[in-house]
């Protein structure tokens, strides 16, 4: 099943990836799944990240937190002694410093964005708290301001709603990945937040693959 769905996936990601923008780009791929340097985070987040398809194969699945709660403008998730709530707040255009080539947006606040590139947000992440054995795990604000348009949840075929955001342990216990997959048409991403020793280590971002 998974190898179908990796083939949707990848076939998706070079349709997406051959429309070229018609305007200037500031989006950056630092933070790709490719440019990981350690080599455990790597492996784990191949085995269910869409940017790390190409390094799937033979990889084991992780332990897995599915979704606890969510509304249009959260999602939670939780169990034993991991907590996570991620929350949106509506973009306000007027509080911004908006950036355009021509017509299209692109920066923020001087910075760029990820989500509908181009166009004005509809909305922006307001806070991404982790809770781990009941300690707060500092995540720094540019770790998720700038990923709007999130859509938390999306509908199949059959109008069943679903969502493939979820939280992932290692197998060695120290890390935990904050997995949020937003699927948003051309504007889709993926962003993988790494947790190491109770310690923000790093946030993995792609974009360009997932409609």
């Amino acid at each position: 099943m998974r190898i179908i769905f990796c083939v949707l996936l990848v076939y998706s990601r070079f349709d997406v990836m051959s429309q070229e923008l018609e305007f200037r780009d500031y989006r950056t791929k630092k933070e790709s799944f490719t440019k990981i340097p350690e080599k455990d985070v790597r492996a784990d987040i191949a085995s269910f990240a869409v940017g790390g398809i190409d390094e799937s194969i033979g990889k084991l699945p992780l332990t897995k937190i599915g979704v606890s709660k969510h509304e249009n403008n959260f999602m939670s998730f939780e169990s034993n002694n991991i907590k996570v709530i991620i929350t949106t707040v509506r973009f306000e255009p007027s509080q911004h410093k908006l950036v355009k080539d021509e017509e299209h947006v692109v920066k923020i606040d001087n910075k760029p964005y990820y989500g509908n590139y181009g166009e004005v947000p509809g909305n922006h992440i307001q806070s991404l708290i982790i809770l781990i054995d009941k300690d707060t795990i500092p995540v720094p604000l540019t770790a998720y301001a700038d990923l709007c348009n999130v859509n938390f949840t999306y509908r199949d075929k059959s109008g069943t709603e679903r969502s493939n955001n979820g939280i992932y342990l290692s197998k060695d216990n120290r890390k935990v990945y904050v997995y949020l997959m937003n699927k948003d048409g051309e504007g889709g991403y993926e962003a993988t937040w790494v947790i190491q020793d109770k310690k923000f280590l790093r946030r993995v971002l792609d974009y360009g693959m997932i409609k």
